[in-house]
């Protein structure tokens, strides 16, 4: 820590444990007893820190992790070996022994994957769980609705293999009400077939973020939350106005630091490219934060920072280690001062979605951007 109380980094992010294990206890609430939790931790758990969230999500309540890849799954074993493991895109054909070795859950979404899964799962002496995935309108992975209960029903009775799972994903819950009813009405069927058959699946899911706030469980016994445990309400018109975010708590601040101020004439022009031209005397700051921090360019001239607690705008293109931000309205403002990018500082708030709106983009990738040179502080309870 410097001498003004600030971290010595140039550009960090802190994360809130305590908010996080909040949001996770208001979700098990939401859902209820019987349903368990399969926390998606994906890309670093949001930008978040896979490791240091997965142990707090353990301690925490968590049933199942949901990950994109092997090395995710590895960091997870790295913190508690034999924690259960959803890979939830499809393994590669070069990674299904090592991911059968390792115990991770399988998605499956063909029968040629399911004679791949068997074929090296006897190799190995072992059972491969798998999770039958249907596509009921994503259109990116799954076995299609009317192919499903034949191919549950064959995993049922193929060596080496154990239905554990049955899912599907909403493709627009936050925005289509009527196509998220169709899913979930094909789904229901698939379920109904399968169990009409003598199939019963340990693990049912369907629920993403969006899902658990705007839809019953019906018939499911666990849900998915991703961006909902680090306390971000995805964006959408089904959700405008009828969640409030003083529900959750949003775990992630990201932070920079003033680095010089400079006095500026009417007609001087900003950054690269000289497209923003300063129209009156100005005081622009220099803030240690660009896009190689993951502050992406698109927010040149348009995204806003706190400084002093007020929100101060971003002025000319964003370049990769610095912006500029014009300070004139704010009194006293020196070098070495603290910029919040996401967060609050005094009566002020930025939240992820007020930076995807001002980049074009959503609260997913402000998130995931925020790239790995950025330290990661951890606080509150079990912080290390």
């Amino acid at each position: 820590m410097t001498s003004n109380g600030l971290t010595n980094r140039r550009c960090w992010v802190e994360v809130d444990l305590d908010a996080l294990r909040a949001n996770l206890a208001w979700i098990k609430h939401r859902v209820g007893p019987g349903v368990r939790v399969i926390t998606v931790v994906k890309a670093d758990a949001y930008g978040h820190g896979l490791k240091s969230i997965a142990a707090l999500l353990m301690q925490s309540g968590t049933d199942l992790f949901g990950v994109a890849s092997l090395s995710e799954a590895d960091a997870i074993r790295s913190v508690g070996r034999g924690w259960p493991v959803l890979l939830l895109g499809t393994a590669l054909p070069d990674e299904v022994e090592n991911a059968i070795r390792d115990g991770v859950m399988l998605t499956l979404s063909s029968a040629d994957q399911l004679q791949q899964i068997s074929k090296t799962a006897q190799k190995l002496g072992v059972k491969a769980s798998v999770h039958l995935k249907v596509d009921t309108g994503m259109g990116r992975l799954g076995v299609a609705p009317e192919l499903a209960s034949r191919l549950a029903a064959t995993a049922r009775v193929t060596p080496g293999v154990v239905l554990a799972g049955l899912y599907t994903h909403y493709a627009s819950v936050e925005e289509e009400a009527a196509y998220t009813q169709n899913q979930r009405q094909s789904f229901r069927k698939v379920r109904e077939a399968i169990r009409a058959e003598g199939g019963d699946p340990e693990w049912i899911h369907s629920a993403n973020s969006a899902g658990i706030l705007l839809e019953h469980p019906d018939g499911c016994n666990a849900v998915r939350p991703g961006l909902l445990v680090y306390g971000v309400i995805p964006p959408g018109s089904r959700l405008g106005g009828r969640i409030k975010i003083d529900r959750f708590q949003p775990a992630l601040s990201w932070k920079a630091r003033v680095s010089f101020i400079k006095e500026v004439k009417p007609g001087s022009r900003l950054s690269y490219g000289g497209t923003y031209v300063v129209k009156r005397s100005s005081r622009i700051a220099t803030v240690t934060a660009g896009y190689g921090d993951g502050y992406l360019r698109s927010g040149s001239s348009r995204a806003e920072v706190l400084i002093h607690g007020r929100r101060c705008p971003v002025v000319g293109r964003i370049t990769m280690d610095q912006m500029l931000v014009d300070v004139t309205r704010l009194e006293g403002v020196s070098p070495g001062e603290e910029a919040v990018l996401i967060g609050t500082q005094g009566q002020g708030n930025i939240t992820a979605t007020d930076v995807a709106g001002w980049m074009g983009t959503i609260p997913w990738e402000v998130l995931t951007s925020i790239t790995y040179r950025v330290p990661r502080i951890y606080r509150g309870g079990q912080a290390s």
